[in-house]
């Protein structure tokens, strides 16, 4: 693959900023600004240039349509919703009333005691290799989040956005903020069974950011390798 342009090269500067004099405040949610749209660009000049036009375009148009509409549905009073804003207001209000609901108490779990206090300093840096393996492994089929970078973009860019990441990641483990187009999520309603008209018959899937959720994963992973080292949770 080519090098890349220099908007990809100014964007990687931008961020680099932020490793190099990270006392100079840049919000972390511009960083991620400036990487979505830049890695989206450069992306479609390579495949337009490498690629069969056609077929490329048909794959991405094909993975942005939305495969089934949600019908017609009841409301509380009986009367049938049909407009798309009155449908997505009726299940965004059972979706909510389901999340808010009081949680049944739990039993505290009986962890190891341990004299040592694990910080947010003491999590690993995410490094550039472990974070291009996290891309490269990327299953390109499934959907992308409200950013528009599809996961296939992510995959065949990763020798190249592998960096940038590892930065705008070091800088929210430091920081402890997540960009803010990885805390918005495209929620769609899932039919399950029974009446399709019945909101109560439909489950959200939020589909997040793919940055971000790469980032959940080297973090989980991060955490998972702590409790294993020192046992901190006992076998039950």
């Amino acid at each position: 693959m080519e090098c890349l342009g220099g908007r990809f090269d100014f964007s990687i500067e931008l961020i680099k900023v932020q490793k190099q004099k990270p006392h100079v405040d840049v919000d972390i949610s511009a960083l991620s600004t400036v990487f979505t749209v830049v890695v989206q660009a450069e992306f479609w000049l390579l495949r337009v240039r490498h690629v069969n036009k056609k077929e490329f375009f048909n794959y991405i148009g094909g993975k942005r349509k939305t495969k089934e509409n949600v019908g017609p549905l009841l409301n509380e009073m009986g009367a049938m919703v049909l407009e798309d804003a009155g449908k997505a207001e009726l299940l965004n209000a059972f979706f909510a009333s389901v999340f808010t609901a009081q949680a049944t108490p739990q039993e505290p779990w009986n962890l190891k005691e341990s004299e040592e206090v694990w910080t947010k300093e003491d999590l690993p840096l995410a490094e550039e290799d472990e974070v291009r393996d996290q891309l490269r492994s990327l299953y390109i089929h499934k959907s992308m989040g409200p950013d528009g970078i599809h996961l296939r973009v992510l995959r065949e860019l990763a020798e190249f956005i592998a960096g940038p990441l590892s930065i705008i990641f070091e800088r929210s483990r430091r920081t402890g903020e997540v960009p803010e187009d990885w805390r918005k999520a495209n929620v769609t309603p899932v039919f399950k069974k029974g009446k399709k008209e019945d909101p109560g018959n439909y489950r959200p899937v939020s589909l997040t950011s793919i940055p971000g959720k790469v980032m959940e994963q080297l973090i989980l992973g991060a955490i998972s390798e702590h409790m294993e080292e020192r046992k901190a949770i006992r076998s039950s």
